[in-house]
């Protein structure tokens, strides 16, 4: 591929040129002598022709000086050099001399700018690199306009593992481990998180330390106040809080068992639970944390101790209870009055074991649970494409279990989000169950409909197979679009009386235009496949003129306490940007 290059800034000895070199040696640097060029800074390489591009490569500087790293960054795109895209790609960039490699949607483009907006230490207002290099695709074909859009590729500075999103900001705060892309041989007690703020575009990254929690793979939940709670992983006993509003890591008392990969949820009452997790602190007798008399083992064929408790399918319920759909295909309810109980709920139909499966309560009024994918045993195993609702209702009674559609796709270590309009979104996994691997990726979504009970493929993610990924996306579901591609107009909430609800309270909404139903859906947090916040409330309002009233579920095993987006979507679907109301017992 012939190339040229530009840039906004030089340093004698130090053009542009240097960058696409293949001279891993020398580097492009921006002016700092006689005086230092103020950020940003960008970098342009014309390809003298259009390609079908999805990938750029940047490597820093290889001598040893980490002045002019690019920490945050955008790429854009151009045919003509004169007319430049919307970014594609958005983020920060790890601070160190290692390749880094943004992965987008492929896309035709002549002309790719990298433009540093910061220097990744803060060190002083240059930008610098030894190699820029951009990879093309075989083939584009424009995606149809009906399947929704996947956004810019958000790069991060670590390899998230574990995510929550934030009540106070709209942020989603994200964590590896000790380094950015391992999990293994440290000494404990340090965190490397980051934060998008979807509105600025902006990914900021924190070195937590003060707790001395390590907290990859650890249980995961969001108290009522809507702060993640997080409990294990690699430090095993440990408990961090985040607090949004000061902005915080906090500790709190240690849990009684260590646990690592347990299943964590919240209950009616406000308390947090936890369950199994041999996966660290120790192997078997992971009894929960909140009453220790309650024991719960998954039974699966092939795993070992360590796998046989790993991440339970929980869902706190009324009366202080805990449904446990899986992934096992025997499933549970537990109480916590008294010294606590167990009782058996049945098995999941036909279902297998269901080992990285996913379950999404979709509507929590009527105790709806959809139940996909996963496989008999958490490694070296072929996944299922199978889809089960499971309906609870009294706490202890036997729930129903009806087989659906099957997923086009069959899955294992996939994620399921609901979405305002009931249907579940599902992403990712693989066909064959191998930890640590992109082995049988699956890159196409499907989203599933709760009144046909059938899922459709969704476009397809970007290909991207390295086993760590440093990036994420943001997917726009179709009915944010009209049938030409542009964006559909959206209801606007105007006023809302009360931004805190009591379980069994009403408050009023006012709406830009008329609109038929609401929803309420809980603030997430995940990690692995797991995510036992989200579920979603379908509300039936009572009407007067453009004002909407509305009133809370009275049980608050179906409302729990926390945070929840309040959704207004009109006659075509089309949802309201959410208002954010605090549900109280």
């Amino acid at each position: 591929m012939a190339r040229t290059v530009t840039a906004d800034s030089f340093q004698p000895g130090n053009e542009p040129i240097k960058a696409i070199d293949n001279n891993t040696a020398t580097y492009w640097h921006t002016e700092y002598n006689p005086s230092n060029v103020a950020l940003p800074h960008n970098i342009t390489i014309d390809m003298k022709q259009s390609y079908n591009i999805n990938s750029l490569t940047y490597l820093p500087r290889q001598d040893g000086n980490n002045n002019g790293h690019i920490g945050e960054h955008q790429i854009v795109i151009s045919t003509d050099g004169k007319t430049w895209s919307s970014p594609i790609v958005i983020g920060t960039y790890l601070d160190d001399a290692s390749l880094k490699t943004s992965t987008f949607t492929t896309i035709p483009a002549r002309y790719v700018r990298l433009i540093a907006l910061t220097e990744a230490g803060n060190r002083g207002p240059w930008t610098s690199a030894a190699e820029l290099n951009i990879f093309t695709a075989s083939s584009y074909t424009p995606p149809p306009s009906t399947l929704g859009e996947w956004g810019a590729t958000i790069d991060f500075p670590l390899v998230p593992a574990a995510s929550a999103m934030l009540f106070d900001s709209g942020n989603v705060l994200v964590w590896s481990s000790y380094t950015p892309s391992t999990f293994s041989g440290g000494n404990g007690g340090i965190t490397l998180t980051a934060t998008i703020d979807p509105a600025t575009e902006i990914v900021s990254q924190r070195n937590v330390s003060n707790v001395g929690h390590d907290m990859f793979c650890p249980g995961l939940s969001i108290d009522a106040n809507g702060s993640p709670v997080v409990t294990g992983g690699d430090d095993a006993a440990k408990t961090s809080i985040y607090d949004p509003s000061p902005d915080a890591w906090v500790s709190a008392v240690n849990m009684n068992i260590p646990r690592g990969y347990q299943a964590q949820t919240t209950l009616s009452d406000g308390r947090i639970v936890t369950i199994g997790g041999s996966q660290s602190g120790g192997e078997g007798g992971k009894n929960v944390n909140l009453i220790p008399i309650i024991n719960f083992i998954l039974k699966l064929i092939r795993s070992g101790v360590n796998r046989q408790d790993n991440y339970g399918w929980l869902f706190g319920w009324k009366n202080g209870s805990i449904f446990q759909a899986g992934p096992s295909k025997a499933m549970n309810w537990y109480g916590t009055a008294g010294s606590g109980s167990q009782m058996a709920a049945g098995l999941r139909a036909s279902d297998t074991d269901s080992m990285n499966g996913n379950a999404v309560m979709y509507d929590a009024v009527n105790g709806k649970i959809l139940i996909v994918g996963g496989a008999p045993n958490y490694q070296d195993s072929y996944a299922t494409a199978n889809g089960h609702i499971i309906t609870i209702g009294n706490p202890s009674a036997i729930p129903t279990v009806t087989m659906i559609n099957s997923m086009t796709y069959a899955r294992a270590f996939a994620n399921g989000v609901v979405l305002p309009d009931g249907t579940v979104f599902i992403t990712g996994g693989q066909a064959y169950a191998v930890p640590f691997t992109d082995t049988t990726a699956v890159m196409y979504p499907e989203l599933w409909n709760p009144v046909t009970h059938h899922k459709r493929r969704r476009r397809p993610l970007r290909g991207d197979y390295t086993t760590n990924h440093y990036d994420a996306e943001i997917y726009s579901p179709a009915y944010l679009y009209n049938s030409n591609g542009s964006p559909a107009t959206r209801p606007v909430i105007t006023a809302v009386s009360a931004t805190t609800v009591t379980v069994g309270g009403t408050f009023t909404v006012v709406m830009s235009t008329v609109v038929t139903t609401f929803s309420l859906m809980r603030y997430g947090s995940a990690t692995h496949t797991v995510d036992t916040d989200q579920r979603r409330i379908a509300l039936t309002p009572r009407a007067s003129g453009l004002t909407y009233t509305l009133m809370v579920p009275s049980d608050p095993g179906v409302a729990l306490p926390g945070y929840w987006m309040l959704f207004a979507p009109n006659s075509a679907g089309v949802p309201s940007i959410a208002s954010t109301i605090l549900i109280v017992g």
